[in-house]
């Protein structure tokens, strides 16, 4: 058996492989086993492994030796042990350590301003990984850095200039780096040792056989290989579905992103006519529908005029699922994953490039208790160990404020030498009762600080939280005194390493997969970050996010037999009985095309680097060939994070090709009304049998409970929402404040009602002094001064409090030339309704009140926001006013003598805007204020009767602007039942 052969593209290739190196060596056992068979990747040998196992029907046998082809290391490459023409090369420099050598040369680099060319120690580790990513370019390329030199900078934009001036420097020194390390980059020294063994067995050829099977020759070292595979006496090459039925025009057009282009080239590097290439022995046949199905759909574009419409049977293995979101999507291939259990040892296997599709499908299967294998596996950096260390780090990093110390805290592996519980109790009390509010002052002392001043005599929970805090100091100061200062990345790995110790344990913070990953992780990174420069501590989180992002983590054991999760390269020469391809949008699969950073298109031509077309050729070729397995569901989502998202262009052209236009209204081909059945799986699994709400909350307390005092704030949420007021006033509910919590617009209004009653306290009467708005701009400056210490809140907000103060001014001098008085600021006052057998107590503090002649008061309300609308006074849904007057009608101001015989109620706009201020009165208001006053008396008298339920908003024009308990409510369950006006 030699010479070039292929597998159909529907056929299984691994068994097809398997028999056809059965029927040939099979009845020499010890002839087997001197046969050498290389593939693509580690999975593909573990997947031929069991495909000999399927064909011989699980008989003992001496298999055939197999290995990755390109790592010429792998022992089974070895074919005449004691030969001295071993391969002798450097070691490779490990990736962790050749990306913090990279990193440095990155980080030293700067523009021609002096400013470095990356912002942060973790963008120069990210850079540096791209670089990494073209120097393994060139070296799989065999192109040198002094190409680079060839290039003329001339024909290239400025950035591009100092670009190539950066890779000059670097074509320079890292060669001269790694050659006094005494290494080799790893991809260089695979492109050498493959030339080297391509020469060795040209030189002396071995006599037993050697078989390279699925590869596409995509690198140029791989294909002198396989060339000289070829040549030997017993060499044979496998290509994985070799197209022979394309017509030649469209194979003489191929471009780089079809699929049969990597194998259009590699018979050009052998000197082998696409016609010249039989079938694998034993392979022939198999569906021709498929093929041609396959072939149409990636005619090439110049050819796209010879399209024939293959038969629909030949999509009869086929289904679609459009899902509308990617949570549908996930849903839809878990729920395939799960119905290919039910028929015994069947397999499925998802395939997809994206892990976060990945991740989902995942957790989907978690309902069934299904944990699938993922060949990419998980992030090293979201297990639980490494997480503590960059919860650890984000807090040392933000002063141990609240939010990040409560994440520290209350992380699963912190533990600060107590139980587990006794610590979340601790962490919580100091959560609830001493960290909500306003953000404190940076450090841990400042928590003591709060601590102390809220501290009651026999504090328990201040005790219990002083002393959390001290463990807290103890085991994280010398990673703070670090980061504050600076310090190198090893010296700061050190000091996160202890800290993380100190708040876990050792044998929590290392045990378990994860642990001791994380362990082997952080040891690489000691020894390859090791004399390098300081950074500044503030960069340390990032980095170490950095340092950990391209490790991943498998379990050992533990997964699903016959469930798996691929990626595109992974599921080359495997087949499932169910291949689910999924995540197929543009950007997804195929991969968007990028050239990356550091070089651009012209640049990539004029050295002769492929352009990155060639990366959507392989995808293309991954999707084709999983096109023709056995049966599969090929899935993608509309819509991804609420943006639409494009089909893939394959999906394209399949509808195309099948004339499906998918915004007409005729019914879509049948593969994809297959699909649907998935999707109304998804759509029910979640979906209750029936909806039975609750109705809407209508509590009835006993008439003891109910209250006899109410501020007029609080008499306006017993208008707009009974409820609200029943959880406020009867439950003592109160709304959290959050953690870290802003200056906002409350808190900007008390200031300035606070500052326009100080001003005129110091001037009750007579007209104002000549500096007066001077005199209001310092009282502003004092009391909204811990607002606007921020230079973005004091641009915006001090312009607008000045045009207020000059307008407030000339506002007031207007009015006082007119003669009228200020009454009083900020009084208080009550007024008695309801029932004798239970008095309801009404208070207010009315903002300010003037007389304007005599009996005639004015009731003002500063608003620094919005003003209740004509609808809402006319429906006595802003009773403040109303009831102030009413008040000031009955003598309810104590500070103030005598009672008003009229009174006049008006809202003024101090914002700020336009001239500063407005002056907005009160229509109609001798009649709204005794309506307001026979309503409370109405209401009063309702609610003494312990049968009157407090309802949630029985007015839906007029609920609450701002509502505390929406969600003790449950509006969206009662407001959609059917029955009601709402």
């Amino acid at each position: 058996m030699k010479g070039v052969f292929t597998i159909g593209i529907d056929r299984r290739f691994a068994d097809e492989l398997a028999r056809g190196v059965l029927a040939e060596h099979g009845g020499d056992p010890l002839g087997l086993a001197d046969v050498l068979i290389l593939v693509p990747t580690r999975r593909s040998v573990r997947a031929l492994r069991e495909a000999f196992l399927r064909a011989s029907d699980g008989k003992p046998t001496i298999l055939p030796r197999m290995a990755p082809l390109g790592d010429v290391d792998d022992s089974e490459w070895d074919l005449s042990p004691g030969d001295d023409t071993a391969l002798t090369l450097p070691p490779a420099i490990d990736p962790t350590e050749r990306d913090a050598q990279l990193a440095r040369l990155v980080a030293a680099f700067k523009d021609d301003q002096g400013h470095p060319i990356a912002q942060s120690a973790a963008q120069a580790l990210k850079l540096a990984r791209e670089l990494g990513g073209l120097l393994d370019e060139l070296a799989i390329e065999n192109v040198g850095f002094d190409r680079l030199a060839g290039l003329v900078t001339g024909n290239f934009a400025e950035h591009w200039r100092r670009t190539l001036t950066f890779l000059d420097i670097v074509g320079t020194a890292w060669p001269a780096m790694l050659a006094e390390r005494g290494q080799i980059d790893a991809i260089d020294r695979r492109s050498r040792s493959i030339r080297a063994q391509a020469a060795r067995w040209q030189a002396t050829p071995p006599t037993t056989p050697v078989i390279a099977a699925g590869s596409t020759g995509s690198q140029p070292a791989t294909r002198e290989l396989l060339a000289v595979i070829a040549g030997l006496p017993r060499g044979a090459i496998v290509l994985p579905g070799l197209d022979g039925e394309m017509d030649q025009e469209s194979w003489d057009k191929l471009e780089p992103s079809h699929p049969q282009f990597g194998l259009h080239e590699l018979l050009g590097a052998l000197g082998v006519d696409r016609a010249a290439v039989p079938d694998w022995p034993g392979s022939r046949g198999g569906d021709r529908a498929r093929r041609t199905l396959v072939a149409e759909l990636m005619r090439p574009a110049e050819t796209s005029e010879a399209w024939s419409r293959p038969d629909p049977a030949a999509l009869d293995h086929v289904a679609r699922a459009d899902c509308a979101t990617s949570h549908q999507e996930s849903v839809v291939i878990a729920l395939a994953l799960r119905e290919a259990l039910n028929e015994p040892r069947r397999t499925a296997a998802l395939i997809t490039p994206d892990r976060e599709l990945a991740r989902r499908v995942a957790a989907e299967l978690r309902r069934w208790n299904i944990e699938i294998d993922d060949s990419a596996g998980a992030p090293l950096a979201d297990t639980p160990p490494a997480t503590l260390l960059r919860a650890l780090v984000a807090a040392a990093d933000g002063g141990f404020g609240p939010v990040d110390l409560l994440a520290l805290l209350k992380h699963p592996l912190c533990l600060l030498g107590q139980p587990r519980a006794d610590l979340l109790d601790t962490a919580r009390r100091l959560d609830r009762k001493y960290l909500r509010g306003l953000k404190p002052a940076a450090g841990l002392e400042a928590v003591r600080r709060i601590v102390a001043n809220q501290r009651k005599d026999d504090d328990a929970d201040a005790d219990a939280v002083h002393a959390l805090i001290d463990r807290l100091d103890a085991a994280t100061s010398g990673l703070s005194v670090l980061m504050a200062e600076g310090a190198p990345p090893d010296a700061l790995l050190d000091a996160t390493i202890a800290a993380a110790e100190m708040l876990s344990s050792t044998d929590t913070l290392w045990r378990g997969e994860a642990g001791e990953m994380l362990a082997e992780t952080l040891a690489r990174l000691r020894g390859a970050w090791r004399d390098q420069p300081a950074i500044a501590g503030g960069e340390w989180p990032g980095l170490l996010a950095a340092m950990l992002a391209p490790v991943m983590i498998r379990p050992r054991y533990g997964r699903h037999p016959r469930l798996s999760i691929w990626g595109p390269l992974e599921a080359r020469l495997q087949r499932a009985d169910l291949l689910i391809l999924g995540g197929l949008n543009e950007g997804s699969w195929p991969p968007s095309v990028e050239t990356g950073p550091w070089l651009n298109r012209p640049m990539r031509s004029a050295l002769g680097l492929p352009q990155p077309e060639r990366r959507i050729g392989l995808s293309a070729h991954d999707f084709v060939a999983a096109l023709a397995a056995d049966h599969v569901l090929l899935t993608r989502a509309e819509r991804e994070g609420g943006a639409p998202t494009i089909s893939s262009r394959w999906l394209a052209r399949l509808d195309a090709l099948l004339g499906h236009d998918p915004n007409a209204a005729t019914p879509p081909p049948k593969y994809i009304q297959r699909g649907r059945r998935y999707i109304d799986w998804a759509e029910a699994i979640d979906r209750p049998e029936g909806y039975k709400p609750w109705p809407r909350p209508a509590p009835r307390p006993p008439l003891a409970a109910r209250p006899t005092t109410l501020s007029v704030s609080s008499i306006e949420q017993w208008r707009r929402d009974p409820y609200g007021l029943y959880a406020r006033q009867i439950l003592k509910l109160r709304l959290l404040d959050p953690l870290e919590a802003e200056l906002g617009a409350a808190e900007r209004g008390s200031a300035l009602h606070a500052a326009l009653d100080d001003f005129l306290k110091r001037h009750p009467s007579g007209l104002l002094p000549g500096d007066a708005v001077r005199e209001l701009e310092n009282i502003g400056e004092r009391h909204l001064g811990e607002l606007l210490t921020a230079p973005a809140e004091r641009a915006f907000w001090w312009p607008r409090f000045q045009r207020l103060a000059r307008w407030f001014v000339g506002e007031e001098n207007r009015r006082r030339a007119s003669g009228l008085r200020l009454l009083d600021g900020e009084t208080a006052g009550s007024i008695k309704v309801g029932p004798r057998n239970h008095p309801l107590t009404i208070t207010a503090i009315a903002d300010r009140i003037d007389e304007l002649g005599t009996g005639v008061w004015e009731v003002i309300d500063y608003k620094t926001g919005r003003v209740p609308s004509t609808r809402e006074l006319d429906g006595l849904f802003a009773p403040q006013l109303l009831l102030e007057a009413a008040m000031a009608e009955t003598g309810g101001f104590k500070k103030i003598k005598g009672k008003a015989s009229e009174v006049i109620l008006t809202y003024w706009r101090a914002n700020g805007l336009g001239d500063g201020g407005e002056i907005k009165d009160i229509k109609g208001a001798d009649k709204l204020i005794p309506a307001m006053l026979a309503l409370v008396e109405k209401m009063a008298e309702r609610y003494a009767n312990p049968a009157t339920p407090y309802v949630a908003l029985p007015q839906p024009e007029f609920v609450p602007h701002f509502n505390d308990y929406e969600h003790l409510e449950r509006v969206a369950e009662w407001s959609t039942t059917g029955g009601s006006d709402e």
